[in-house]
């Protein structure tokens, strides 16, 4: 292994925007391990198409819901590094694992509400506080955000909340973690054709025309308008963008 290689932890890494993420960060050089809450094939498949590009990657099991479960996850990242990477740390997070529920915030149940605030928020506040301790300095972390922490659509008022807390968070991880020098950032994507939120955006061919009819470029966006953003965030050439809400939205809502 050349000695400067870098390692990104990708959250949700098996489908849609993480496996994209993934995948376009290897293509810049640099290894990538991935997590999976139940997918394994599909993650291991992710795996082979990394290797493929000649980097090195690894796929471990984690629920981003259940922060009691971090402890073990870390461990097994830890031997990971070694065994995999022969190394002990890696450089870069990109907490984007999540799920989308969309429901009116007066039809919002307090169990919808608990299951978003585990996944969006709780989660990737403890998972990042753990992962400080196997990070190196001048790494960075670049946590998922959305467009709907801009501007507003009727369904998403907890899950827009939650991603508001996210990017709240992200400049005070920025200001506490420069000693360390290691950036902080946020990617908000627009609407993008995935399987998230139950693929809505991709299969209700009403609502796919009325994003685009919003959005300036004209159209709503694919995974591969997204993985090369965050990419960018793992390189040299993004050392001096830190505490920063990148949109990738194609410009929507303007």
């Amino acid at each position: 292994m050349a000695v400067n290689t870098k390692i990104a932890l990708v959250t949700g890494g098996s489908r849609g925007l993480g496996k994209n993420m993934a995948i376009a960060i290897a293509k810049k050089g640099i290894d990538v391990i991935i997590t999976y809450n139940s997918k394994k094939e599909e993650a291991d498949a992710v795996v082979t198409e990394i290797e493929k590009l000649g980097q090195k990657a690894a796929a471990l099991q984690l629920n981003v819901a259940d922060s009691k479960s971090f402890d073990a996850f870390f461990e097994g990242i830890s031997s990971t590094l070694k065994e995999t990477f022969k190394t002990d740390k890696f450089d870069f997070l990109v907490n984007n694992a999540g799920i989308g529920i969309h429901n009116s915030f007066i039809g919002t149940t307090e169990e919808e509400f608990d299951q978003l605030t585990n996944i969006q928020f709780k989660g990737p506040f403890f998972l990042t506080q753990k992962a400080l301790a196997v990070m190196n300095n001048g790494g960075g972390i670049i946590n998922i955000s959305t467009g709907l922490a801009r501007f507003s659509s009727p369904g998403y008022a907890a899950y827009a909340s939650m991603k508001g807390a996210i990017e709240t968070l992200t400049k005070y991880q920025a200001k506490e973690l420069g000693e360390r020098q290691i950036k902080v950032n946020v990617v908000a994507p627009g609407a993008i054709e995935t399987d998230f939120g139950g693929g809505v955006v991709r299969d209700n061919e009403q609502l796919n025309k009325n994003l685009a009819s919003i959005t300036a470029l004209g159209r709503v966006g694919l995974p591969d308008d997204i993985g090369g953003v965050v990419a960018f965030l793992c390189t040299e050439d993004a050392r001096w963008v830190n505490a920063q809400r990148i949109e990738v939205s194609g410009g929507m809502n303007l």
